[in-house]
């Protein structure tokens, strides 16, 4: 007997699919006799195994955060349909198009037809998508968002992990300044590796070349998802803007230091929890896609990193901390 199918839309990226998690794994309870199918970039695919909740990946994807323009759909309608990508129209009709016999999604002047739940915009985004499933009648519980640990070993285990790219400029802090932190980490003999997505491999050769970093601790080019999430997970801490390696520290449950510029950690910051430290001031609100770094993100200085790796170190007791805040780089 062919199994109910259950069509989830969250063609995003690596930090907005593990955002997705908890609203991932509730519907799995809530509706455990369907195959779980969801729509996500094919590079996401062993990020979606990981969560242990999804049968089937169906590659979708477009440029930047945009809907995609088709799915490539096969066979009957799907039993329900979930849109977790926005709130529409856009991707409502795109769900719309394979008639499901059920469609999940956001109210929208634009789609009258569908009675789903108002959206906020100020909610973040963990809740904002439990509240949404929970308006269906699916209990989900935001904190459901850890991962388990990878099989496989980290390339460099116990190092700090640095992380200068994300999704758009106006997320990235300077380079300058991440060169400043790892200098100071490594006038203290802690081990300092430095990460980049596809496309970033110039962000990460200027950061390890003022930070004099050999290339064994220099990873370029977007490393496979296997292998960056072991090196998360035996990371002593990661630090990096407000991007999907943020998202996968606090899915393993390694130490972080997140830097937040033209959206709040309000909204996309992790769990309250002192193994994962915060940087934002407070201001009024950019543009999470724009070409220069936000003026939020420029306030936070190298010494309010290397504070918070301190409080850290207050924190589990670690080694290779003490004093950092007195580098003459923490300025």
């Amino acid at each position: 007997m062919t199994r109910p199918r259950l069509l989830v839309l969250r063609a995003l990226g690596l930090g907005d699919l593990l955002a997705g998690v908890p609203a991932l794994r509730a519907l799995r309870r809530g509706l455990p006799e369907h195959e779980l199918v969801l729509a996500a970039p094919a590079e996401l695919a062993p990020v979606a195994a990981s969560t242990g909740v999804v049968d089937r990946l169906l590659p979708a994807s477009a440029p930047g955060r945009a809907v995609p323009r088709h799915l490539d759909w096969v066979g009957p309608p799907p039993d329900v349909a979930v849109d977790l990508h926005g709130n529409g129209p856009p991707s409502h009709r795109l769900l719309q198009t394979l008639t499901p016999r059920r469609l999940f999604a956001f109210a929208h002047p634009r789609t009258p037809g569908i009675e789903g739940p108002q959206w906020w915009a100020e909610e973040h985004e963990r809740d904002r998508w439990c509240r949404f499933v929970e308006f269906y009648g699916i209990p989900a519980d935001p904190a459901d968002l850890r991962l388990p640990n990878p099989p496989g070993s980290s390339p460099a285990p116990g190092a700090v992990v640095l992380h200068p790219g994300a999704g758009a400029p106006s997320r990235c802090w300077p380079v300058e300044r991440y060169a400043a932190v790892a200098t100071a980490l490594r006038e203290r003999d802690r081990r300092v590796v430095v990460t980049g997505g596809p496309g970033e491999d110039e962000l990460v050769a200027r950061l390890a070349g003022q930070a004099e970093l050999p290339d064994t601790d220099t990873f370029a080019g977007g490393l496979p998802f296997g292998r960056l999430s072991a090196l998360v997970a035996e990371a002593h801490a990661v630090v990096s803007g407000d991007t999907g390696i943020a998202h996968l520290a606090v899915a393993l449950g390694t130490a972080s230091v997140t830097l937040f510029g033209p959206v709040p950690p309000s909204r996309w910051g992790p769990p309250a929890d002192p193994r994962h430290q915060v940087l934002w001031h407070p201001g009024p609100d950019g543009d999470p896609h724009g070409r220069r770094t936000d003026p939020a993100l420029l306030r936070i200085g190298t010494g309010d990193v290397l504070q918070a790796l301190d409080r850290l170190h207050g924190l589990h007791g670690l080694d290779g901390f003490d004093g950092l805040t007195r580098s003459p780089h923490a300025s």
